[in-house]
């Protein structure tokens, strides 16, 4: 499967805009980003966003965070221009999270929300997410969990307002499975959260 296609569908502000105008993800977002903020105690320092999309939570952590330097990165170019005429005080990079364009340890935290569930061989991310961190730095992974009301709500909404993301969830893991995924590859688990009624889970993990 070719993903650029699925990302080609894909409005260029679909994030930015389906969190204005409809309530269900409004709602799905907010509870979300309440999650990563609690997760993102004590952080500073510089900032990636991977599959930051159209940047409507990279500016997010960039209020959040005024004094970090705050980078996005994402391989869909269209979203790309729309979140650098909408953020103008981010830097946004077109690249592919199994190959990004920085140096060793240029990072101190990483965030991926729900980003590898949709990357093929996402095994080769999280040890780019590990060689671009700082000693010591923080990686959080924001996803869902997989489970059965996640999958019965995710297939009618990709029949119907998120059917641009149809078949789009390739390397899906259950919370375990990310964990051991992450502790494989050096990371240490400091935090796990779930939240969206166990639909949704997150780790602060620490590279060792």
């Amino acid at each position: 499967m070719d993903y650029r296609k699925i990302l080609n569908q894909v409005p260029e502000d679909y994030y930015e805009r389906g969190t204005r105008t409809n309530l269900l993800q409004f709602m799905w977002h907010s509870w979300k980003w309440i999650t990563l903020k609690k997760m993102f105690s004590g952080v500073e320092g510089n900032i990636l966003d991977i599959g930051c999309a159209d940047g409507n939570l990279t500016g997010k952590i960039k209020s959040e965070f005024p004094k970090a330097k705050v980078t996005g990165v994402d391989m869909y170019e269209k979203s790309l221009d729309f979140a650098r005429k909408n953020h103008p005080n981010i830097e946004f990079i077109s690249a592919d999270a199994r190959k990004l364009p920085f140096k060793n340890g240029q990072f101190d935290v990483i965030v991926a929300v729900e980003v590898l569930e949709h990357i093929p061989q996402n095994e080769r991310a999280v040890r780019e997410v590990y060689r671009c961190l700082a000693k010591n730095g923080r990686f959080i992974v924001v996803q869902d969990t997989d489970n059965f009301l996640f999958n019965f709500i995710w297939f009618f909404w990709t029949k119907w307002k998120g059917k641009v993301w149809d078949n789009s969830h390739i390397s899906c893991m259950k919370p375990n499975g990310l964990a051991a995924l992450l502790r494989k590859n050096g990371f240490k688990i400091e935090k796990k959260q779930f939240s969206h009624f166990g639909m949704e889970v997150a780790f602060s993990t620490v590279k060792k």
